[in-house]
């Protein structure tokens, strides 16, 4: 049974990683799409992002997926659909600081196995993904708006703007201002 609302107690289970109270519910995290043991020593969630279940069949059958550190009742979830998980959440929050650390954590793994199974599965590392997610996002804002690279470059997560102009070149072969006039169609 779904229950929207959490108790006190439930929470400090939760809180306190209390394996007293695996198995007698689970949680799950709406902004990620898992869900846990109360044990799980992942990153204690938004306490309004939680919602309990006293059976994990519940919480898989109104689609979350099983946590890849805690593994309630056994489950887990397999690498592409964790991978594939892990890029829905940059792809969500590219503009945020992600680090290797927070995504694996927010993910529910160790940095070592986000990186490992990343690579392995995709070809490419999580920084590299995210990069060209950000790449991507600052070609559609310089093409589309006069906003100018300090504006843009924090609008996709990346403050340091000479880093910025140096990842965008390397990627594109331009500068972000070349970028812009090359490909901003002029009225004539």
């Amino acid at each position: 049974m779904k229950n929207e609302k959490i108790s006190d107690e439930q929470w400090q289970a939760i809180i306190d990683n209390n394996s007293a109270y695996d198995d007698v519910f689970y949680y799950a995290v709406k902004s990620t799409g898992i869900f846990c043991r109360p044990s799980c020593k992942s990153r204690p969630p938004k306490k309004e992002n939680v919602r309990i279940y006293q059976e994990a069949k519940e919480a898989i059958e109104d689609g979350f997926r099983s946590c890849k550190r805690c593994k309630p009742s056994g489950l887990y979830l397999p690498d592409e659909e964790w991978v594939t998980q892990i890029m829905e959440y940059m792809d969500r929050h590219y503009d945020e600081q992600l680090t290797l650390e927070n995504l694996a954590d927010i993910c529910h793994g160790s940095p070592y196995h986000l990186q490992k199974t990343f690579k392995r599965v995709l070809r490419i590392s999580p920084v590299e993904y995210l990069q060209q997610i950000r790449i991507t996002k600052a070609k559609e804002l310089l093409t589309t708006t006069n906003k100018p690279l300090v504006e843009i470059g924090s609008t996709i997560g990346m403050h340091n703007i000479p880093y910025f102009i140096t990842l965008f070149k390397k990627i594109t072969g331009n500068t972000p201002n070349q970028y812009r006039k090359k490909e901003t169609p002029t009225n004539e």
